[in-house]
Formats: C-alpha cells, sequence, structure tokens
C-alpha cells in the first residue's frame, strides 16, 4: 500500500527508530511499511495516523494506481 510515512517523519526530524518507539514496534516494521513491502494491521495504522495527527487517508493510499 502506497503511503507517505517516510516523507511525514522527515518532515518531524524523526528517525525510523523514534518513529518505532512512539508505536511500539520495531524499526524495521518501520521501514517494511515505508518501503510498501508490509501493509500494518488496522489498529497500528490508526496507531500511526494518531502519531502523526492526520486522518488515515491523508497516510495511506490504497488506490491501485
Amino acid at each position: 500500500m502506497k503511503n507517505r510515512l517516510k516523507e511525514l517523519r522527515a518532515e518531524r526530524k524523526w528517525s525510523q527508530v523514534d518513529l518505532a518507539e512512539r508505536l511500539h514496534v520495531s524499526r524495521q516494521t518501520i521501514n517494511a511499511i515505508e518501503n510498501e513491502r508490509y501493509d500494518p494491521s488496522l489498529p497500528l495504522a490508526f496507531q500511526i495516523a494518531r502519531a502523526f495527527e492526520m486522518p488515515l487517508e491523508d497516510i495511506f493510499d490504497d488506490s491501485k494506481t
């Protein structure tokens, strides 16, 4: 699933480790989501949205284009 995680994280000057710690997941999980190798679970997607204080739709794009 396409996402803006890397871009949003960079805007806030958060490392992958910083975000992982905020979400209680591994840095590898953040890396896999950013590189579209892993789609987060719905609860994790909501946690990510809360961390960035944004709606899910502004972070993740499930369109096939």
